[in-house]
């Protein structure tokens, strides 16, 4: 079989509970024993083997087969199916239409075809993709059935269909256009569509929302040909500062204190790990200090054999294998050494396979 490269960490200094050792190499062995879906994005990521290769082909079509993966996929055939009415929740349909993309499913897959046929389907007339939306309060008509969309789920269906390999279509990028526009030069604003009235989260209304921040920039990162454009300049060095003045600042309630350092996946919300797979898709921020610090926050809690094990997770997730807090996992781990592979300058020092 093809022998990949393995990115190499150094060991954080004055850490006691960091790697083991100077240098720490991925545990590729022990991410290739584990789910096909970890074989599957390992082999890809970490071995940069060849997608026309037999193993690589042959964990796709076990992924497929995952029952977890299938489970995913029933939950969408319906899509947008159940409404909830938080965007924090794990269990959000839109979230689990993320995590597919991020596994490598995509359009010529049959049942992420029905999927996103169903989503192209409820453009809005200001161009993003919208969901139903639970009743409440600051909705005009107070009912549920309302549909629209915000920054913090809006650019989470583009960053899908773009991985899912639509990205370029006409109607993405239509999408893509709307939201980009609403960046300020500090970021991007709490902002939803019309339907959803003068709906605003609980921060001042010159503040960036961070989280509305990190979904644009997502957004932006699956589109090779746009990530070093103005805008994400802009929205990168939105999220470094607020890492910087982390004591300080803090708005629209989203903080990086304890809770927000907790390793996590899936990539759910505002937390270190999903910050850290956004910015690393960035090479321009390659030796940025901020990102270094917040790179050897991940880092310090390798194991000795560069391992990650989740400290925080999502209920909804549970019965997939990083969804508990008592051993190394093998997604997170993978998250972790693709983000360290990514960043070159923090530890990115590569060596074939022996």
């Amino acid at each position: 079989s093809a022998q990949g490269r393995s990115p190499l960490v150094p060991s954080p200094v004055g850490t006691g509970a960091g790697i083991g050792g100077d240098i720490v190499e991925a545990p590729v062995d022990w991410l290739l024993s584990g789910e096909p879906y970890v074989r599957y994005r390992t082999r890809l990521d970490l071995m940069r083997q060849d997608p026309a290769a037999p193993e690589v082909r042959d964990a796709r079509a076990a992924m497929l087969e995952e029952p977890l993966v299938r489970g995913l996929l029933a939950d969408l055939a319906d899509w947008p199916g159940k409404v909830i009415a938080s965007h924090r929740s794990a269990g959000q349909p839109f979230h689990k239409l993320t995590f597919l993309a991020d596994l490598g499913l995509t359009v010529e897959d049959p049942p992420v075809r029905a999927i996103t046929r169903q989503v192209l389907a409820r453009q809005s007339g200001e161009g993003p993709f919208q969901l139903p939306v639970a009743g409440s309060a600051h909705l005009p008509s107070g009912e549920a059935g309302t549909w629209g969309w915000a920054l913090c789920d809006a650019p989470l269906l583009i960053y899908a269909l773009a991985k899912f390999g639509l990205a370029g279509d006409p109607a993405v990028r239509r999408a893509l256009d709307h939201v980009a526009g609403l960046v300020r030069d500090n970021g991007w604003p709490c902002a939803v569509s019309k339907e959803l009235g003068g709906f605003r989260g609980p921060g001042r209304k010159d503040d960036p929302c961070p989280y509305a921040t990190l979904a644009m920039l997502k957004a932006f990162s699956a589109f090779e040909g746009l990530r070093d454009g103005p805008a994400c300049h802009v929205g990168a060095e939105t999220l470094l500062a607020l890492w910087s003045d982390s004591r300080t600042q803090h708005p629209y309630m989203f903080y990086m204190g304890t809770d927000f350092r907790k390793l996590k996946v899936p990539f759910v919300w505002y937390d270190l790990m999903h910050v850290l797979d956004v910015l690393s898709q960035f090479d321009w921020l390659s030796g940025d200090a901020r990102l270094s610090e917040m790179v050897a926050v991940m880092t310090g809690k390798m194991d000795a054999g560069g391992r990650l094990t989740p400290e925080s997770v999502w209920t909804a997730w549970k019965d997939w294998e990083f969804g508990q807090k008592k051993a190394p996992s093998r997604w997170l781990t993978l998250s972790g050494w693709r983000i360290l592979g990514r960043v070159g300058g923090h530890g990115g020092r590569q060596v074939g396979r022996g």
